[in-house]
């Protein structure tokens, strides 16, 4: 399970730079995720200047830098990111302008390492159990299948005039009292 906070960092001229590392606190045991949603440009920045938020993160192998967001009065005063970043370090940097510029997402407190490792735990024997339930549910479904096919059989043959001996003697003993044979028969006279 896990809980979900508020996030949010301004940067201006006088604050160009914001670090994202709860991982470097005691204070955060658990996993670490940071949404960002949006980038806005405040009501005081100034008229055509381009205000532009870089980050630099973990990638697969290296470290990046990218911008993110490029803001403009009366053009483009805010930007939906949607971006995530699962891993800390991110660095947040306003590269070009005066901002300010607010950055606005969640961050993610994930479960205790220790409940990952019992969940862990947990999903094995489950796997272990599931596994022997398939066993079972195999041989049941083999038996079920042999039960078919006799069956089968013995359908085909009474459909090929081939008479199974519970049906041979009803018929004789309806003979034997005058009965006819098939009331099929008798309907089509």
């Amino acid at each position: 399970m896990s809980d979900e906070y508020f996030y949010g960092v301004t940067l201006s001229s006088s604050h160009q730079s914001e670090t994202w590392d709860p991982e470097a606190k005691a204070d955060y045991p658990r996993s670490n995720k940071l949404l960002i949603r949006t980038a806005l440009l405040g009501p005081d920045a100034k008229a055509d200047e381009l205000n532009v938020v870089q980050v630099e993160t973990m990638c697969l192998q290296d470290s990046i830098k990218i911008p993110v967001a490029i803001l403009k009065v009366g053009e483009t005063r805010q930007a939906r990111l949607d971006i995530e970043f699962p891993d800390a370090p991110v660095t947040f940097t306003l590269t070009q302008g005066s901002g300010p510029v607010h950055l606005i997402g969640q961050h993610l407190l994930g479960a205790l390492v220790e409940e990952f490792e019992d969940m862990e735990e947990m999903e094995e024997e489950m796997l272990d159990e599931e596994e022997g339930d398939d066993s079972q549910f195999k041989e049941d479904e083999n038996k079920r299948k042999a039960a078919g096919k006799r069956k089968t059989n013995e359908d085909e043959d009474d459909e090929d005039g081939q008479e199974g001996p519970k049906s041979k003697k009803s018929k004789m003993a309806n003979n034997a009292k005058g009965k006819a044979a098939s009331p099929k028969k008798n309907a089509k006279k």
